[in-house]
């Protein structure tokens, strides 16, 4: 590690190492209950290995992705007491049920508050049917509407994303809400925190909430004390504790900012000092956010008063905070700010990448942090390059996390041969989570091209089409490939050692 990853911030690394210890004994104590009573018998080695194959065909005939199964039929196959144990821990659908409950309670009154427009969509279906159908989707299975009457603006640095969010959170005068998967009490934050601290003093409601693992190395519980100390409220997304039945796989990954609901932010970036590259542990970092302002704040707004309640219930009457305040935007553009659950069954985050990969006529691109998806992805991707799409993935030259890099790198080979271009950002690390198609239409947000994002955090994102912000979108694009090392060719023939490594480092890419 290298002295700039350090801080001097106490942070919640013993917690953590705490609670992977007690899952280790849990684990352990299973193990030894099994395989003592093991011993006893020949007929209880039979059931244990029977009961592993119904657990195995159990999941093979869930309604899930193939490559999630895969890991677990294989583990439980090989090991059948260590792989039906971890499967009875982390692995059973069971584990979220009574959180996708308090989910659902939340939804029935939060959901019906945003209203969908015929007018705007009868608009899109004029100019584009398959733009149209795309925000369709998004209303239909995400329940989100697509807005016309706001402003976009796209960041194309984290740096001027958090100078703007500055700004205007010293313009807040009702209240501020704040969620974020990560926020290191450090440098970054110390000129947000100030702000929080005055507004909060002067009367303003500030809501700050944070995912317990996405900072559990860089803030203490203490950290909740002292910011309540100065006004503002706190809440952690679902804490670390080292309990049997733990819902711990499941993380908030989204970037949420509101002001007085008329103002919103999201982004790929959280706030600690190497997203804004006052550390640079990994060369130089590479993120982009947006800016929306008018009527579409009001879906960022519902978005985090969903997770703040399902936490602990306490909002009874939301209406102070999704009256739509009277704006005129300057530049309308259409937009559709969007959230994806893994507890819904549907994966909203995935099908719009699929959807705009699909319905892209000269040209879809990419930049994510981490390329692990599935089989569908991979198809959708490689048919459109095959259908005469120019379609382009940018990487990290610089991995935050080798073996999660040595598995994206798993995956170029089958994209290069049929043509797609992948290019590596020379820099450092592109943490950038954005999309961009034919110049018309892009998605900017906190979704990554991997199972984790695609399938197992609460994730957000804003889609958005005919307005400056997209053409802004393509042109970060345009000024970041020739920064980038193309290395398209050099993955097209890949000798038979690599490729078997690969493949077997595959198998336990949902669990990455």
């Amino acid at each position: 590690m290298r002295a700039e990853e350090k801080t001097a911030v106490k942070n919640s690394i013993g917690r953590m190492a705490f609670v992977l210890l007690s899952l280790m004994i849990q684990v352990g104590w299973l193990l030894f209950l099994v395989i003592r009573l093991n011993q006893y018998s020949a007929g209880i080695s039979l059931f244990t290995t029977m009961f592993a194959m119904l657990v195995v065909l159990r999941i093979y005939g869930m309604h899930s992705n193939a490559a999630m199964k895969m890991p677990w039929i294989i583990t439980i196959l090989v090991l059948p007491v260590l792989g039906v144990c971890l499967y009875l821990l982390l692995g059973r659908p069971g584990l979220t049920k009574n959180m996708q409950k308090r989910f659902e309670r939340v939804d029935a009154e939060l959901l019906p508050e945003l209203k969908n427009d015929t007018v705007v969509m009868q608009e899109l279906e004029t100019r584009d049917l398959g733009i149209a159908n795309q925000f369709r989707y998004v209303e239909r299975l995400g329940h989100y509407p697509v807005y016309h009457n706001s402003d976009i603006v796209f960041f194309k640095r984290a740096e001027d994303g958090l100078a703007a969010q500055l700004e205007e959170l010293k313009k807040a005068e009702k209240f501020i809400f704040m969620e974020y998967h990560a926020i290191e009490d450090d440098k970054a934050f110390d000129s947000l925190k100030q702000i929080l601290a005055q507004k909060a003093a002067s009367g303003v409601e500030v809501r700050l909430f944070y995912d317990d693992v996405g900072s559990v190395g860089f803030i203490d519980p203490d950290f909740i004390k002292r910011m309540e100390k100065v006004g503002v409220q706190c809440r952690v997304f679902n804490p670390l504790f080292p309990v049997l039945n733990m819902f711990m796989n499941n993380r908030d990954h989204r970037k949420i900012t509101v002001i007085d609901g008329k103002v919103g932010f999201t982004s790929g970036y959280n706030l600690a000092n190497k997203y804004f590259n006052l550390t640079s542990p990994y060369g130089q970092w590479k993120d982009t956010g947006i800016k929306l302002t008018g009527e579409a704040v009001k879906s960022l707004t519902v978005m985090f008063l969903e997770m703040w309640n399902v936490m602990k219930k306490t909002d009874t009457d939301y209406s102070p905070y999704l009256s739509v305040p009277q704006y005129q935007a300057q530049k309308p553009g259409f937009a559709a700010p969007y959230a994806d659950s893994p507890l819904d069954g549907e994966t909203v985050g995935e099908n719009v990448y699929l959807n705009l990969i699909k319905n892209a006529k000269k040209y879809v691109w990419f930049t994510t942090p981490y390329l692990i998806i599935s089989d569908e992805m991979s198809r959708e991707l490689t048919l459109a390059q095959k259908r005469g799409v120019d379609v382009r993935l940018i990487t990290p030259g610089i991995p935050d996390k080798k073996t999660v890099f040595m598995l994206t790198r798993s995956y170029y080979g089958q994209l290069a041969k049929s043509g797609v271009r992948i290019f590596e950002y020379s820099p450092g690390f592109m943490h950038a989570k954005q999309c961009v198609s034919d110049g018309e239409i892009a998605v900017v947000g906190t979704i990554n091209l991997d199972y984790r994002s695609l399938y197992l955090h609460f994730e957000n994102a804003v889609l958005f089409y005919d307005c400056d912000a997209v053409r802004d979108v393509e042109a970060d694009f345009c000024e970041t490939f020739p920064v980038c090392e193309e290395v398209t060719e050099r993955y097209r023939d890949r000798k038979a050692p690599l490729r078997i490594w690969q493949c077997i480092l595959r198998l336990f890419a949902p669990l990455m």
